[in-house]
């Protein structure tokens, strides 16, 4: 996936927030950016971005009107999951980035990695491993509370948050 320079993603921004199709007049017009950019400068932006898979066109009159292709969302979890896939070891990195988030949103992830039909108020039932509370779902010993794994076991769960920086503790590494 392409990356986006500065004013690439102000114009992204307004596509975004957008309920409808934009023609370059009008995000120009929407654009909060540093300085006053021409409507040329804009529409080669929306170009570049329509020849890097961003924006889609259609014809609309004598303009051209712009919509985002996904969401920013959808843009965002592939820019993860390309930074990601040029980890050396993948398994680590989750840890890390799972170390580096909200108590919020280690809930959002550990519900998200939820099977279906699991029972969440029993953390115990989803891995009969962990009964004994030593281990975490991917049956990685002493992170049985704060771990999220996934649940092929293809990457290990985050460190315990009482031993430091996630990671750092071989016990728990990836």
């Amino acid at each position: 996936m392409a990356r986006l320079g500065d004013l690439e993603r102000s114009v992204m921004d307004v596509l975004w927030s957008a309920d409808d199709w934009l023609t370059a007049r009008d995000v120009a017009a929407r654009l909060d950016h540093e300085r006053d950019l021409a409507y040329t400068t804009v529409l080669t932006v929306l170009e570049r971005l329509e020849r890097k898979g961003f924006v889609r066109r259609q014809r609309a009159a004598r303009a051209h009107r712009y919509a985002a292709v996904d969401s920013r969302e959808t843009v965002v979890a592939e820019a993860m999951l390309e930074a990601l896939g040029t980890a050396d070891d993948r398994g680590s990195a989750l840890v890390r980035f799972v170390g580096s988030v909200s108590a919020e949103e280690a809930e959002i992830l550990r519900r998200a990695l939820e099977p279906a039909g699991a029972d969440s108020a029993d953390p115990q039932s989803a891995d009969p491993q962990s009964a004994d509370g030593d281990t975490n779902e991917a049956g990685v010993p002493g992170t049985a509370a704060p771990g999220i794994a996934a649940h092929d076991g293809s990457a290990a769960a985050a460190a315990d948050d009482s031993t430091g920086a996630p990671g750092d503790d071989p016990a728990t590494a990836p």
